[in-house]
């Protein structure tokens, strides 16, 4: 990502939020989530409200083989569904890789160079704020203190496997503060958290 930080504008910033579904055993594998109108309700809220989306490959190589052909009609899905793959393609969207330099999905981005320095361009450039959501990745952004809030979608579900949120550990723990606790009527609860301090 072109372009340097300014002295004074670090006030200006938008915020980087770490998002995700996850299992009350810490399991984030994409299918043990329950996904009805209600969780696709919150998460496109989430998306609406940011200005930007960051992931890693593999995550980002997961949704580039489903949502594009929803888009295009190559794939049957509901309305709802539709409607939600038409604003991931308009949303701008980042891509953390070094083992892949071509993002041809509409609106992706890739992040080359220094990670700190590349995401804090990103988030600099980026007022409305920026959706995290690949869980290998924000394990790296936290260790380099990047990642300013958190915003979990706990399911109802006791997976019994991984994968699991942080599970290659971070070097200290890190305390939040709660800004808010909604339960759906599925059963998960969406959990709001900033960085205490």
């Amino acid at each position: 990502m072109a372009g340097s930080l300014r002295s004074g504008e670090w006030n200006s910033m938008g915020s980087l939020t770490f998002t995700i579904n996850v299992t009350l055993d810490g399991c984030i594998d994409h299918q043990e989530g329950i996904a009805d109108d209600e969780t696709r309700a919150y998460f496109t809220r989430l998306m609406d409200e940011s200005g930007a989306i960051l992931w890693g490959r593999i995550t980002y190589e997961m949704m580039e083989s489903y949502w594009p052909a929803v888009v295009c009609g190559n794939v049957e899905a509901p309305s709802a569904m539709r409607d939600w793959a038409i604003k991931l393609e308009a949303k701008p969207k980042y891509v953390v890789s070094a083992t892949r330099n071509d993002f041809p999905w509409s609106n992706s981005h890739h992040i080359v160079g220094d990670l700190r320095l590349g995401i804090l361009e990103l988030k600099e450039a980026t007022s409305a704020g920026v959706l995290l959501g690949s869980c290998k990745l924000a394990t790296e952004l936290d260790r380099l203190d990047l990642i300013d809030e958190y915003r979990l979608l706990v399911h109802p579900r006791i997976a019994g496997h991984g994968p699991t949120l942080y599970e290659s550990g971070l070097p200290s723990t890190r305390r939040l503060d709660l800004i808010s606790v909604k339960p759906f009527r599925n059963g998960a609860v969406a959990m709001h958290y900033r960085r205490a301090g």
